[in-house]
């Protein structure tokens, strides 16, 4: 499916509809990370379209998505306009939000614009670039684990990323740091990583950040303020990619958020454990904050 946006470009779109619908149960629109990641890697969420109907929009330059004509058009305030048009097309008044890892900018950028479009926020693993902070603590995971058979190689590969300008090599780096991302390396969690390999995008990657200044990234915090919607921040406490106190300094952005910690969880939760996963997204989905 596509929709148009607001310069006139076609955008891709999937929609898996509920199998156990709710009428009156606003969709989810949910937006990948990477950045610049087919949103393929989302699957269902773990079953989360079960009860409710996931909207999957492939961000500029991936999946079925056209590239953008200008370079600004990757950067994260650039997409959340995206997800308004989507919005729109969709001719939804109010709807529900999720995000993972990069994506999360994405969604804190909408939620500054638009906070009066969202019923619920839900921000699984983010990072913490937005408020300025990258906390250390995702290397500590990562160190704790050096007992597993995985770790060298992924230690060698993880610390050579920041120096690496081919892309074709940051792949395979990318490919052999994989298990740092995931609770356990498990036939699950090796068949979602094996796909990365064709889910990744330099230009949008790369202009992700473009442009957001000091003052931008202020502004969109200082409106942040104003959110009223409830919000859920997850994280994983194996998550060796973003770490767990990023999403506390995401969760403390936000006026009331609730951030849940989930065990024995790494970066992709409905990857290691959809069972723990789901049911605390459902939940969420189905509150309301007095």
């Amino acid at each position: 499916m596509r929709y148009p946006s607001y310069d006139g470009a076609e955008l891709a779109y999937r929609v898996l509809e509920a199998r156990e619908p709710d009428v009156g149960r606003p969709p989810v629109i949910c937006l990948a990370g990477g950045p610049g990641r087919d949103a393929a890697y989302l699957g269902d969420l773990g079953g989360l379209d079960a009860r409710h109907t996931l909207v999957v929009p492939d961000s500029r330059g991936t999946g079925a998505s056209p590239p953008a004509p200008d370079p600004s058009g990757y950067a994260f305030p650039a997409l959340a306009e995206d997800v308004e048009s989507l919005r729109a097309h969709l001719g939804l008044d109010r709807f529900a939000l999720l995000a993972h890892d990069a994506a999360c900018a994405t969604a804190q950028a909408y939620a500054a614009l638009y906070p009066h479009r969202l019923a619920h926020l839900v921000l699984v693993t983010p990072g913490s670039r937005l408020q300025g902070e990258l906390p250390g603590d995702a290397e500590e995971i990562f160190e704790s684990r050096a007992d597993e058979d995985w770790w060298v190689d992924a230690y060698v590969a993880a610390h050579s990323l920041p120096d690496t300008r081919d892309f074709a090599e940051a792949r395979a780096l990318l490919r052999r740091a994989a298990p740092l991302a995931y609770a356990r390396w498990d036939a699950p969690q090796q068949a979602h990583a094996a796909a990365q390999d064709h889910q990744l995008h330099p230009v949008p990657r790369i202009a992700f950040w473009q442009g957001v200044d000091d003052a931008a990234r202020t502004a969109v915090l200082d409106h942040l303020r104003a959110v009223t919607c409830p919000v859920l921040v997850v994280t994983g406490d194996r998550d060796a990619v973003t770490g767990m106190r990023a999403g506390e300094l995401v969760a403390a952005s936000f006026p009331r958020a609730a951030l849940r910690p989930l065990y024995g969880v790494g970066h992709y939760p409905w990857v290691d454990e959809p069972e723990m996963f789901r049911p605390v997204v459902e939940e969420f989905l189905a509150s309301r904050f007095s």
